[in-house]
This record gives C-alpha cells, structure tokens and sequence, in this order.
C-alpha cells in the first residue's frame, strides 16, 4: 500500500462518541434498515451453555461440517457494497473469527465506521484505496490491507467502470469476548447506485472464482 494524504473531512472515532450514527441525506434510511450492517440485533458472540464439563458443546463443534458451500452464502446489502458472510460465529461453527467477501461495485464505498479489532483485506480483483484517520492508502489486485486497532475506515473502489472485491479475515468475536466492544457507524452503507454503478449486478453466480480460464 502507498501513503498519500486525503484531503477530505473525516470524522474520528472515540470509544466515549457512543453508539449513535449518521445518515446522509441521499440514503433511504427504510431501505438502510434492511441492511445486514445496520441491523439493530446482530449476534455478536454466541452463548455457550451446559454442564460444567460441556460434553454436549464439545459434541456439537465435533459433528458441525468441516466445508461449506460458498454458493449457498448469498450478498447482502448493496448497492455500492455487498457482503458475503462465509462464517460468522452466529453459524455455530467459529468464535474466534470472521470471514467475508467484500464486493465494491463500480464507483462503490462501503460504509464508514471505527471498531477495537484488526482486519485483513485480501484484495482478489480491481483497484480502490481505504481512508484511516483521515489518511488515504491505495490498494490494488494481489495487495493485503491491513486495518488498524481503533482506527475510523472506510474503503472505496477507485474505478467508476469495474467492481472490486476482497476476501475479509478478522478476529472481531475474540476481541468482543474480551470486552473490547467499542465501535460505531459514522456513516452508513449507500443506499443508492454511485452514478458508474447504476445497472450494476453483483458477481454472485461467478463460476471462474477470480481465477483467469489461462491460469496464473
């Protein structure tokens, strides 16, 4: 990633601001309630309960399947940015970890916010840069970006004509359970098409998977 300063007014995130967000004037907020990120009741952890000796726990983990379908996850959110949520600690399977795909469509941004915990975005296809603190950073195909502890991000696909999209790892449900809970939307996920966007339909039913019919 290069460093390169922004120019634009980006709010910073405190742990004391709360939890309240704010919604621009363009964002339907009927629609924005439909959206996986703005939901008021996401499963953060799962509970683990039983017997002191959580036999029946330790037997559920062991009989939960080792591979899942990517195709039976589906995207959620959009227009601008779409999330595939491949294991969420929800599931049952994991909680320790998060794993999602991100899809910018063209002219895209996602929603601008600030958490305790680091993330890694493997950058699979297309072009964009993130916003941290006010401090622009570009990423391309092939690129790792890292997102800092307590750092207000946002991340934005740079071409007004191609999608982009990367693969999200991140360790949030850990951090939670540590009660390290601070985090908030500044700003939430478009509800509308970026004008190079308009007509964009999210790669869902891709059959190559990012990889070239030529190979590598």
């Amino acid at each position: 990633m290069h460093d390169d300063h922004d120019h634009d007014d980006h709010d910073h995130y405190h742990p004391d601001d709360g939890p309240s967000q704010s919604v621009d004037a363009g964002i339907d907020e009927d629609i924005l309630a439909t959206h996986y990120h703005s939901k008021k009741d996401r499963v953060f952890l799962r509970g683990i309960v039983g017997d002191y000796n959580l036999g029946a726990e330790l037997k559920r983990l062991r009989d939960m399947p080792r591979v899942r379908k990517a195709r039976e996850v589906k995207f959620v959110d959009g227009p601008q940015a779409y999330s595939r949520h491949y294991i969420e600690h929800k599931d049952g399977i994991t909680q320790t970890f998060h794993l999602h795909l991100e899809e910018y469509g063209p002219g895209g941004k996602s929603q601008k916010h600030g958490h305790v915990n680091e993330a890694a975005f493997y950058i699979l296809d297309g072009a964009g840069y993130e916003i941290h603190d006010n401090q622009r950073y570009e990423w391309e195909a092939g690129d790792i970006a890292i997102v800092h502890n307590n750092c207000v991000h946002q991340h934005f696909n740079a071409s007004e004509t191609e999608p982009a999209r990367a693969l999200v790892i991140k360790t949030k449900p850990m951090f939670l359970f540590m009660n390290m809970l601070f985090q908030k939307t500044v700003e939430p996920r478009q509800t509308q098409a970026a004008p190079g966007g308009a007509g964009f339909r999210v790669r869902e039913e891709e059959d190559d998977f990012n990889h070239p019919e030529e190979g590598y």
